[in-house]
């Protein structure tokens, strides 16, 4: 590009950063949201431990790991008026406190209730970790990239999950899950001072720069998302396929291979690893073919409507063999959260929709859509099991049953994206 039309790009784009400080801001961003996983998915490695030395039923440690969306789901609203107001840098240095003192208190809990009460703050702290850098590249970065960089945070996080199974497995024996949790706080800690550090602040735009600086009658209220025809188009696929990809990949696919597939725990951790490795694959070329994708017209509207059926393919193809899927049943779990990565185009799609200053409105409440969905879809598959065991039916044929009911909603939401009027943004 030559240097008149830089100096262009530059005036049309005020705000968008330099190639090279844009790595150095994205990186900053991934870093936190990586620990943000980890600390996520971690419970479900240490549950042994845990249910040993605190004596936990099944339902403690379904409270355990559902403290963590609780605390998070309670920040969602006010979060995106938070990142209206302030920027991405301030919310999410305040709420990266909370997460580090979360991790200090779960390693120093003697309790159930200390686990708990640790927990829900460790949720409240990370749940700025993927909206405030989406708000950021909302104004940081054009629209190619934005969809990548999501792709690529997404994928950060699918490798925080994979540093919470084997690697903390083998941690464990040397630190204890104590030390475990004082050095995630240290770690968070570091990727603080470094947001600090290189994050921009976050200035009021200007009308003569940027045509969407925010009105003066702007109350900070979420009126304008909840009016929106493009949110709600997007809600139930948000809802039903994004949340259920999820709660299939951080619960549900363990179960399938042990209660259906009838493999041994060993096996099933093996299996685990193997399909977080394959949603951070995805995830990353996501982000690399993103922006040719776009550059050719390819709409992330036109890829949702095309791409998520291959995923109630599977679920059907899973629900018809059952436990003839025998030791392909990490590959066909795989298969069912790849092809639903379609759906993560979503997120940052509704971001662009709206207007800079209700960006991180509109992203946080399209993220408590997906979280509300990953905790009744969680429900929803643990009750439809109890309900066919209940009729009678064998522990495999009650997960299909499950299974088959999620992929019916998942169709019905896809439907509704597809009949629902295009709206123009």
């Amino acid at each position: 590009m030559s240097a008149t039309n830089t100096t262009a790009a530059t005036l049309a784009h005020p705000d968008h950063l330099p190639r090279r400080m844009a790595a150095v801001v994205f990186l900053a961003f991934a870093l936190a949201y990586f620990f943000s996983a980890l600390v996520r998915a971690i419970t479900a490695t240490l549950s042994p431990t845990l249910t040993s030395e605190f004596n936990l039923n099944a339902q403690d440690l379904g409270l355990l790991a559902g403290g963590y969306f609780l605390g998070f789901s309670l920040t969602q609203l006010p979060l995106g008026r938070w990142l209206d107001q302030h920027g991405p840098k301030k919310v999410i240095l305040a709420f990266l406190t909370f997460a580090v003192l979360g991790c200090l208190a779960f390693a120093w809990a003697d309790s159930f209730h200390g686990l708990l009460a640790a927990r829900v703050l460790c949720g409240m702290g990370v749940s700025a970790c993927l909206m405030a850098p989406l708000m950021g590249y909302r104004r940081w970065f054009d629209a190619s990239t934005q969809l990548r960089n999501n792709s690529w945070m997404l994928m950060t996080g699918s490798l925080g999950m994979l540093a919470a199974t084997l690697p903390v497995q083998w941690l464990m024996p040397i630190w204890g899950w104590r030390a475990l949790f004082v050095m995630l706080g240290v770690m968070i800690a570091i990727a603080m001072a470094l947001i600090a550090l290189v994050v921009p602040e976050w200035r009021k735009q200007l009308s003569s720069l940027v045509n969407t600086a925010p009105p003066r009658d702007d109350d900070g209220s979420y009126r304008e998302i909840w009016r929106s025809a493009y949110f709600w188009r997007m809600t139930p696929i948000g809802f039903f396929t994004y949340g259920g990809m999820v709660a299939i990949q951080t619960l549900w696919a363990g179960p399938w291979m042990t209660q259906v597939a009838g493999w041994t725990a060993g096996e099933a951790a093996q299996g685990l690893f193997l399909i977080n490795f394959c949603m951070l694959l995805s995830f990353w070329l996501w982000g690399l073919f993103m922006p040719g994708l776009a550059r050719r017209g390819i709409t992330v509207e036109r890829l949702i409507a095309w791409g998520i059926p291959l995923s109630f393919v599977v679920i059907g193809v899973l629900v018809w063999l059952g436990p003839a899927v025998g030791s392909a049943a990490a590959v066909g779990v795989a298969l069912l959260c790849v092809t639903s990565t379609f759906v993560s185009l979503a997120q940052p799609a509704v971001g662009m929709a709206f207007p800079s200053h209700l960006a991180g409105r509109a992203l946080s409440a399209y993220n408590l859509v997906v979280f509300a969905g990953i905790f009744v879809v969680q429900w929803g598959i643990g009750l439809l099991v109890d309900a066919g065991l209940e009729l009678g039916l064998s522990k495999p044929a009650a997960y299909q049953f499950a299974l088959g009911s999620f992929g019916i909603c998942s169709v019905f939401s896809w439907l509704y994206f597809l009949l629902k009027k295009p709206v123009q943004h």
